[in-house]
């Protein structure tokens, strides 16, 4: 039994600048259960895991926020809403959304602790350049500054901070009360949050430069395939010769009762 108790809303804000949080994405419940004995804070979930009623059970003590991709909904608030409500339902302790500042308004008002995003935002990455550092400027780090304000006007609680220069991160963690989220915008943020494809080396895609590979499961993964593929060829091979089945995987039937049987089959023809 745990003696971890989850973190609530209250005691993050007033740990700001006290403590470092750690975050991890999880997409599978391996990865969960890891998360949970691991230590980890807190969790970026798929909406279904969250709402499987095996969540908590698995997870008891990690700070749990949903993640719904802006496409991934049909875009108006009151969809955002409704999802909203129904996360915390089933547990959430926080949503993210990277929705409009209308829609966060809205959550806010219904006291749904939303988490959004500034800095490199996939979504958006067009009107910045696309998929590269954002803040790089003063000009440019004064509107990421602008948007978190905004982001604490409307309400939100924190917002993730994408790929932002960890000076820019820690001047405006000073002017602002959010919980800063950082996603390879360094220390100067409140939490540390990385995906677990990437700390667990199993993307064999592109990795971001912010990300870390602490082990190498891929390749670990591609020599168990290599085992089940030898294991399946040995079988076809043993099927194929006669070596399977044999003995000591058969249970044979008594002799006596073979005989009745044989003399059943022989009276019936």
């Amino acid at each position: 039994m745990t003696s971890r108790k989850r973190p609530t809303i209250a005691d993050i804000r007033a740990n700001k600048g006290k403590y470092q949080y750690t975050m991890m994405r999880v997409e599978n419940w391996e990865e969960l259960a890891a998360a949970e004995a691991a230590g980890i804070d807190m969790v970026s979930v798929p909406p279904p895991m969250l709402a499987d009623k095996n969540f908590r059970k698995v997870a008891p003590t990690l700070f749990a926020v949903p993640g719904l991709a802006l496409w991934d909904n049909q875009g108006t608030t009151d969809d955002f809403l409704r999802w909203g409500y129904e996360m915390m339902r089933h547990g959430a302790d926080a949503v993210y959304c990277a929705a409009s500042l209308g829609t966060i308004r809205r959550m806010a008002d219904e006291k749904i602790p939303v988490i959004g995003h500034v800095g490199l935002i996939p979504h958006f990455c067009t009107w910045t350049g696309g998929f590269k550092a954002v803040g790089k400027t003063a000009e440019s780090a004064w509107e990421i500054y602008k948007r978190c304000r905004a982001y604490e006007e409307a309400g939100a609680f924190g917002v993730e901070i994408e790929v932002v220069p960890p000076e820019v991160t820690e001047e405006i963690s000073k002017h602002t009360s959010l919980f800063l989220v950082s996603m390879g915008g360094g220390a100067g943020g409140d939490c540390q949050y990385l995906f677990a494809c990437d700390v667990l080396g199993t993307n064999r895609g592109h990795m971001p430069r912010h990300s870390k590979k602490y082990v190498d499961l891929a390749k670990e993964f591609d020599r168990i395939q290599e085992l089940r593929i030898k294991a399946f060829k040995s079988f076809v091979k043993e099927v194929q010769r006669g070596a399977y089945p044999s003995a000591p995987y058969l249970v044979s039937a008594p002799k006596n009762e073979m005989a009745e049987l044989r003399k059943k089959m022989r009276a019936s023809k």
